[in-house]
């Protein structure tokens, strides 16, 4: 595959790492049991998401003609990654503070980062080909609609939290575990934003 397609290949890898790291997000949420197997699966996801992005990174600074503009090369991939860089760190959390039990909310948010991440795959793996911007524009919508539920559940689901948690420490951790995840959601967000540039740019 020419050097220009190359980049295409690489936002797919990472899209789909992405996804996993997400899908594991919802099963620990799921189910504590396995909290610390979900947790090592997290961290080695990221590790093979971080390895992409400096693939793409070290191309893009070896690669004379790019196929879309290399900003946007650079803001799309490092994007992703934090996308995994806030899973990992949620996942992080909820083992460092040693939570014993998820809330109906957390759950939901994470079901949300879910499908954002799936959403974010399904846009990125149709840039390849501008004849498919409107498809894109569309999948765009739909991350920023998820996105704005994730909003809604995290007030909801702050407001529950501080009306009705009596225990300090425990409103401290389940607060940094609903703003870690919807800002999961946030920068799939900003992902979209990206994507509708090059789409603008491009199309």
């Amino acid at each position: 595959m020419p050097t220009e397609g190359k980049f295409f290949e690489l936002f797919n890898q990472h899209a789909e790492l992405c996804v996993k790291g997400a899908k594991e997000m919802v099963a620990l949420m799921t189910n504590f049991d396995d909290l610390e197997i979900r947790v090592h699966a997290i961290e080695g996801i990221e590790k093979q998401a971080d390895q992409v992005t400096h693939h793409a990174i070290d191309m893009l600074h070896k690669t004379f003609i790019t196929p879309i503009d290399r900003d946007d090369i650079h803001q799309l991939i490092t994007r992703m990654d934090d996308i995994l860089d806030l899973l990992e760190d949620a996942a992080q959390t909820i083992s460092l503070y040693d939570i014993k039990a998820i809330t109906p909310e957390a759950k939901r948010l994470a079901e949300l980062c879910l499908g954002c991440a799936e959403k974010v795959k399904a846009a990125v793996g149709l840039l390849h080909n501008m004849d498919n911007s409107r498809e894109i524009l569309a999948i765009c919508v739909e991350i920023d609609r998820l996105e704005s539920d994730a909003d809604h559940v995290m007030r909801a689901a702050m407001s529950k939290l501080f009306r009705d948690e009596p225990d300090v420490r425990t409103l401290i951790k389940l607060k940094a575990i609903y703003e870690l995840l919807e800002t999961v959601t946030d920068r799939c967000e900003d992902v979209a934003n990206i994507i509708e540039g090059i789409i603008v740019e491009n199309a």
